[in-house]
């Protein structure tokens, strides 16, 4: 009994706290343009605000304005190249193209080759690299006149040499093995009886040509002029 009178009493006075908050709630003045507003810079007046966010909204309204238009610019721009014929890749060829000639005429582009060329002619210039190209020609001279590299010239050729003439002489020693067999009694033997056939394939055509042959005009078949 008494926990049940003080669970009562508890939630009375929970009641009665949030009907008093909602009370001074009501009770206080709410300014929506002010709530809305943020509060102005400092040495800003509301007029200059005002103006300020006037500008804003014309600026917001020209972008979207601007966006409007070159959205249309670009369909349009797209038709014309459909009925050209001009794919995407023409036009990333053609953006490509003129990316790299702007680059090409940009001052970054022109000062960095100049300075490519002044450190080329310095390099080329300097006893360093003269003296290094004097010694890369000396070795070059010393490793041609040297025994080792004529030995190897002389090497090299003589195996060109040799290949040559192994190849001719196996060009020469397949002649002859078909002239020897041409001249052999096997070979002439097979050509014998190839001849021979031929002869007989000729004969047997001539022969059945001429049996086919008609009768000329004075041969006239005999007539049989006997009584029935």
């Amino acid at each position: 009994m008494l926990a049940a009178a003080e669970r009562g009493r508890g939630a009375a006075m929970e009641s009665a706290g949030q009907g008093l908050l909602s009370d001074a709630m009501m009770d206080v003045p709410v300014d929506g343009a002010a709530a809305a507003r943020t509060a102005a810079p400092e040495g800003l007046s509301a007029a200059e605000e005002e103006e300020l966010r006037a500008e804003i909204a014309k600026v917001e309204e020209e972008i979207g304005t601007l966006r409007q238009v070159l959205a249309a610019k670009e369909r349009h721009c797209g038709e014309l190249k459909r009925k050209l014929g001009l794919t995407p890749l023409d036009g990333l060829k053609q953006n490509l193209s003129k990316s790299w000639h702007d680059v090409q005429v940009s001052n970054a582009y022109v000062r960095t080759s100049e300075k490519l060329g002044e450190w080329n002619d310095k390099v080329t210039q300097s006893d360093l690299y003269l003296s290094a190209s004097s010694t890369l020609e000396d070795w070059n001279e010393k490793l041609t006149q040297s025994e080792a590299y004529k030995k190897t010239q002389e090497t090299l050729s003589q195996a060109g040499q040799k290949t040559s003439a192994a190849l001719s002489n196996v060009g020469s020693v397949i002649s002859r093995k078909l002239g020897d067999m041409r001249n052999s009694a096997t070979f002439k033997s097979f050509e014998d009886r190839v001849g021979t056939i031929k002869s007989r394939v000729v004969g047997s055509r001539e022969n059945s040509t001429d049996g086919l042959q008609s009768p000329s005009a004075g041969d006239k078949p005999p007539q049989d002029n006997a009584p029935f």
